[in-house]
């Protein structure tokens, strides 16, 4: 049986996000029958690349259940070889129509990025920085925009669109699943308070 367009996985997506925000989850695909049913093998529908952030449990949010999603998280949703291959698994091996790129308020990997460019800011513990230094051109760009007042918000909306944009410019698999209209990659950003995905760019049809 064929698999979901990617339009039909991005809709599926925001119809379950939609029940969620009203307060009115099914909690679907999580009873025992389809934990048997999933013991030998994953149709997942799409994948999320999102930040690691305990706000942001991926099936709960989009009222998904076992089975449904290939989930890839890390602080601040940032692109790194471990990424690239486990979205390009999902992609080439599971056949996934989806990826949704997740980022949201009040990022603490986002606040740290910013708190970093400040005069007389301390030096990171390696592996943190790590992590920072691949939002920090963002919050250049938004600082160079706006020098007297930086909001989060404007930094994570700018992170998010460079990290589809290296996903795109790193995978020549994901650009040939995009270009071959299997594939769409969706990239949102998360509001913590209303529990609203709100979709920032869009690459393929959906």
């Amino acid at each position: 049986m064929a698999g979901p367009t990617p339009a039909r996985a991005w809709q599926e997506m925001l119809e379950g996000n939609d029940r969620f925000v009203a307060g009115e989850p099914r909690h679907p695909r999580q009873n025992v029958e389809r934990r048997a049913e999933l013991a030998l093998k994953q149709s997942p529908h799409a994948a999320l690349f999102g930040c690691s952030d305990s706000r942001l449990a991926a099936e709960i949010i989009f009222d998904l259940g076992i089975g449904d999603l290939f989930v890839v998280r890390n602080a601040g949703q940032v692109i790194s070889d471990s990424v690239l291959g486990s979205l390009e698994y999902a992609v080439g091996v599971l056949e996934v129509p989806l990826i949704l790129v997740l980022g949201h308020d009040e990022c603490g990997a986002v606040r740290a990025a910013i708190d970093s460019e400040e005069p007389g800011a301390q030096p990171l513990p390696p592996h943190i920085n790590g992590i920072i230094e691949k939002i920090v051109p963002a919050v250049r760009r938004v600082k160079a925009a706006s020098p007297e007042h930086i909001e989060s918000q404007d930094v994570g909306r700018e992170h998010l669109r460079d990290t589809i944009a290296e996903l795109l410019d790193s995978s020549e698999l994901i650009r040939d699943a995009v270009a071959a209209g299997t594939l769409a990659v969706v990239g949102a950003n998360y509001r913590l308070l209303e529990g609203r995905a709100v979709p920032d760019v869009i690459v393929g049809n959906v």
